[in-house]
């Protein structure tokens, strides 16, 4: 049984890990965290996620509750993720990071933290994206620079980062497929009179609307035809049983950072 602390127990996706662990087997919920003066803590975890009492109060002293836990599965913000993941090495326990919006010196900080124990760190924790990702290059490569890339993703309207964290992995994989700097051919969106467009270029197109859980397209423009690959997300249980799977396999690992690709076996 793998003993799992959710953090951010009372936001949209914790809500949702903290209910599938309740129907999970081989998972047991061991903690709820949140953050300081947070409206819920002392509540029941399972009633905040309108599941039934789950005998697991929402608390913000992560370092007790790791000492009855052997994972933790984080989907916070990038500074609560760095506090808590500092704490999570110093107990020497595992973690499972879907929290994304990084900086480059916090992704950084990330990396050299998570390195000293068993960490999986994914921007999606969905399967389907994670195939299209390990097998998205490809499919660039053998096209080639005739055919025009453009990563187009959508998500509701209380998403704070933009690109998603999808949508820049998506486009990593595809510059890396290309033999390309992702830095010198991104372009995020367009606006006014921007010439014409340049061959090695990776166009990356946001939507923020609504309730939207998560859509993201890789399309290629070539001559005389057009290929779209789309992947929706329908609900956040997706993501969030992609990361309880994860939860599983880490506890397993020697101390290292791990992508969803290696949970999945393909990389």
């Amino acid at each position: 049984m793998v003993r799992t602390i959710i953090a951010g127990a009372a936001g949209r996706m914790g809500m949702r890990l903290v209910a599938l662990t309740q129907e999970t087997e081989g998972v047991l919920l061991a903690g709820a965290i949140e953050r300081t003066g947070h409206s819920t803590l002392g509540k029941d975890a399972g009633d905040v996620a309108q599941v039934g009492k789950a005998d697991i109060l929402l608390s913000d002293d992560l370092l007790t509750c790791l000492a009855e836990s052997d994972v933790v599965i984080d989907f916070t913000g990038p500074a609560s993720c760095l506090a808590n993941l500092e704490q999570v090495v110093k107990a020497s326990k595992a973690m499972v990071i879907g929290t994304t919006g990084f900086s480059h010196t916090e992704l950084t900080q990330l990396k050299t933290f998570a390195a000293k124990i068993p960490c999986v760190f994914s921007p999606n924790m969905s399967i389907g994206i994670n195939v299209l990702v390990n097998t998205i290059g490809k499919i660039a490569k053998a096209l080639g620079e005739t055919y025009n890339i453009e990563v187009i993703e959508a998500h509701h309207n209380k998403k704070k980062d933009a690109p998603s964290g999808t949508a820049l992995k998506l486009a990593e994989a595809l510059a890396d497929g290309m033999g390309w700097n992702l830095e010198e051919v991104a372009v995020y969106a367009r606006h006014g009179i921007t010439g014409e467009r340049k061959t090695r270029e990776i166009g990356m197109q946001t939507i923020r609307a609504g309730d939207i859980v998560g859509d993201h397209t890789v399309l290629f423009g070539g001559p005389g035809e057009r290929i779209e690959i789309t992947h929706r997300a329908h609900t956040r249980d997706t993501f969030a049983r992609g990361a309880l799977r994860a939860a599983e396999w880490v506890v397993q690992q020697p101390p290292g950072l791990y992508s969803m690709g290696h949970v999945l076996g393909l990389e």
